[in-house]
């Protein structure tokens, strides 16, 4: 296999992205966007939660610090419960908080794990909160009882998350991808072995519920259908890479109304696809350091990343002096992200 490149030195910010305003000081975990206003929360390994307000004035996007708040070890993830008030985070004290952000309240302990809290995700359908742990354990929480409501025992350790009620995919170590109909949440529906050879780093539910994208760290992402009349339609494709060089898919986010997808990876280039056709919709240019994640806002206008390192080559290979860290908002263009009216063959790229 090719080896694993470095990111290019040089320019942070080839794309000319807006710069989020006082970021953390160590490497950003997860970005969360509230479903209802351009508020971002990022987590990061510096122990904190951090929260801006975003404002969006013709082409430019300005931000400001709103609110921060700590847990006492590095924070791995987020979420935002549906009515847009509350933060949801967890990470390496095996515990998830629960952050009433707007009403400016004190951070609540609202979920233990025996292991660091990977993943977390809000159900509003089911007024829950679902977590997910290198225990190998997915709780569903009350977030007024102390206990879970229920423990759902997972194949190995939680690596990836993603929910679209009643469609949830879990992915563990060992290329095990366990899918869940929320309907009937304390029973697998489905468990599949992932179509990427190498590990799960990401997966996004698709919007109609009907199937997910799972990208690995060998720069690949596949593309599933559950229904097994569907299968025709699988495929997977290779992204994020250069030459030889092989690098990481960190993050899946699908654009909230056209429903194409970007993917963000270790090479420090997002991309935007549309599945449906098999295109590249567009490519940006590679900043210098990688992009562990991403999200798009509630209406599709915004799209925050991180540059930062990610830590895939280890503490030898940190240097403090370098590893600066940025939270870039990118406006996307109406081409850049809607499907292209699709010609008579594919051309996947």
């Amino acid at each position: 296999m090719a080896g694993f490149g470095a990111a290019p030195a040089g320019n942070h910010n080839p794309n000319k992205s807006f710069e989020v305003i006082q970021p953390p000081s160590d490497s950003v975990s997860s970005l969360s966007f509230s479903p209802r206003t351009n508020h971002l929360v990022a987590t990061s390994w510096d122990n904190q939660v951090r929260c801006w307000e975003l404002t969006r004035n013709g082409a430019s996007v300005t931000s400001v610090p709103k609110a921060s708040m700590s847990h006492d070890q590095p924070v791995l993830c987020s979420a935002w419960k549906d009515d847009g008030t509350t933060v949801f985070s967890g990470g390496c004290d095996k515990q998830a908080k629960m952050w009433s952000l707007m009403s400016g309240g004190q951070p609540v302990t609202v979920a233990m794990h025996d292991a660091p809290i990977k993943e977390i995700a809000w159900i509003p359908e089911m007024n829950v909160l679902v977590t997910g742990s290198w225990d190998k354990t997915l709780k569903y929480w009350d977030t007024r009882q102390s206990n879970p409501v229920h423990t759902q025992q997972l194949p190995e350790r939680c690596y990836a998350l993603t929910v679209r009620h009643p469609l949830m995919v879990v992915g563990t170590a060992d290329r095990n991808l366990v899918v869940f109909n929320l309907q009937n949440p304390q029973a697998e529906f489905k468990r599949i072995t992932s179509p990427l050879k190498y590990q799960t780093r990401c997966v996004a539910a698709f919007p109609d519920q009907q199937g997910f994208l799972v990208g690995s760290i060998e720069g690949r992402v596949g593309v599933h259908h559950l229904d097994d009349s569907q299968i025709s339609k699988n495929f997977t494709f290779k992204c994020h890479r250069d030459n030889n060089d092989i690098y990481s898919v960190n993050s899946l986010n699908f654009h909230p109304v056209y429903h194409t997808f970007a993917t963000a990876g270790s090479d420090g280039a997002f991309n935007f696809w549309d599945k449906d056709s098999k295109q590249r919709l567009k490519a940006m240019s590679r900043c210098s350091q990688p992009i562990p994640c991403s999200a798009f806002n509630n209406d599709g206008t915004i799209y925050a990343y991180s540059v930062c390192y990610d830590w895939s080559k280890g503490a030898e290979n940190h240097n403090p002096a370098t590893a600066k860290t940025y939270i870039f908002l990118h406006s996307p263009q109406e081409a850049e992200v809607k499907a292209k009216p699709r010609v008579g063959t594919s051309n996947r790229k």
